[in-house]
């Protein structure tokens, strides 16, 4: 793997846009979770399991992130795309509930293969320009999730819910057009016959970071995932169209973008740990304030809400890289699994909370959860002071 301190931006691009190709498809389902409920007359609970569904394949993140490495990882990122484009456009064909959440599964499989190996990608294109990399690696999903929605919506408005297969021909060619420009790109393999030991060493050494971060990425999730999942569906409640509900979740999503952009590279000047903070405090104020804002007033929040919220993304996992380790996938894929338990457990407690206290009642309880997190930030950031000392 190439060690050079130099910043790589062809490759990083390249690995940024089979990021935003491969996550168009993951967020298919939100948008038209309102359709779907209404086709299987299914619960605020039932609904929470689809997203569940996509994510449990993840608890498999740190066995891939364990032998991952020795293989060429490129190759998961170029063809992930296929398959998930694929089990994600016969969501609406799907006949019923089982099979969609077998859909879903398949989709999660595609997602741990994908997302372990990427950002190892891009920490050897990166130099020392680490957050920089994982900003421009974190907007290609973030751009994806602006897309996904109007894409996805688009679908069913011009074919009907179940007219969405025909989105299949679109990521196929992607992973095509991947395999041609990626083709050429030589990534060693990260695990030498000598290194395929000691990952029990590496998870120990860093036990604390894993622990703390559990609680920032849990209580966060949340929140996050209140929005994330349910906003199109809390929009409709109030009287909105399923198609101000997919506009609205992509303003959230690009000005999630364009915080994701900044607050990495802004980390490498500022600290990891003054950005995550900052984050950290600001981002609940905007959910609460959401809920109160009426008309016009929606889209800024909107902005705002959608900025913090995301832009933790590319901190939390340059901080992760950071650490010195020769199992970067098997740290990657900790944190992974980390990231997507956080949000499955989250997503279920959410559709609970949904069904028990409605959706309004939910978003303010979220957020003055996600105040929980600011401790867990405090901590983090006196280990990492003694680290350095």
């Amino acid at each position: 793997m190439e060690k050079s301190q130099k910043f790589h931006s062809r490759n990083v691009l390249s690995i940024s846009f089979a990021h935003f190709i491969h996550d168009v498809y993951s967020f298919f389902l939100s948008p038209i979770l309102p359709l779907l409920i209404e086709k299987f007359s299914i619960s605020y609970f039932s609904a929470s399991l689809l997203d569940f569904s996509r994510r449990f394949p993840s608890i498999l993140n740190p066995f891939i992130g364990m032998y991952i490495g020795r293989f060429r990882i490129k190759y998961f990122v170029i063809f992930a795309p296929a398959i998930t484009c694929t089990s994600m456009s016969l969501i609406g064909v799907a006949p019923h509930y089982t099979l969609l959440v077998a859909l879903l599964l398949v989709m999660g499989i595609s997602n741990a293969f994908f997302h372990v190996p990427a950002p190892v990608m891009i920490k050897s294109f990166s130099g020392s320009r680490t957050g920089k990399g994982m900003s421009y690696y974190m907007v290609g999903g973030e751009l994806a999730r602006t897309l996904g929605p109007v894409i996805i919506v688009g679908a069913v408005s011009l074919w009907g819910l179940e007219g969405t297969y025909r989105l299949i021909p679109f990521g196929l060619a992607a992973s095509l057009w991947l395999w041609y420009r990626f083709k050429d790109i030589t990534i060693q393999k990260e695990t030498s016959r000598e290194s395929r030991t000691g990952f029990k060493t590496t998870l120990k050494n860093h036990m604390w970071l894993f622990i703390l971060l559990g609680g920032i990425l849990f209580f966060r999730a949340i929140m996050k995932m209140a929005i994330i999942n349910f906003l199109p569906t809390y929009l409709k409640e109030t009287g909105k169209t399923l198609w101000f509900g997919g506009i609205s979740l992509s303003v959230f999503q690009i000005a999630g973008a364009v915080g994701t952009y900044f607050a990495g590279s802004l980390s490498d000047k500022l600290g990891r740990m003054k950005t995550l903070l900052i984050i950290t405090v600001v981002t609940p104020l905007t959910v609460l304030l959401f809920v109160y804002v009426q008309g016009i007033w929606v889209f800024p929040v909107l902005v705002l809400m959608g900025f913090f919220m995301l832009a933790s993304g590319p901190v939390l996992l340059a901080l992760v890289m950071d650490k010195a380790t020769r199992h970067h996938s098997f740290m990657n894929g900790i944190y992974m699994t980390l990231t997507f338990v956080s949000a499955s457990v989250s997503s279920l407690l959410v559709g609970l909370m949904g069904d028990w206290v409605g959706l309004i009642s939910t978003y303010k309880i979220s957020a003055f959860l996600a105040f929980l997190a600011i401790p867990f930030v405090i901590f983090l950031s006196g280990r990492e002071r003694k680290e350095l000392l």
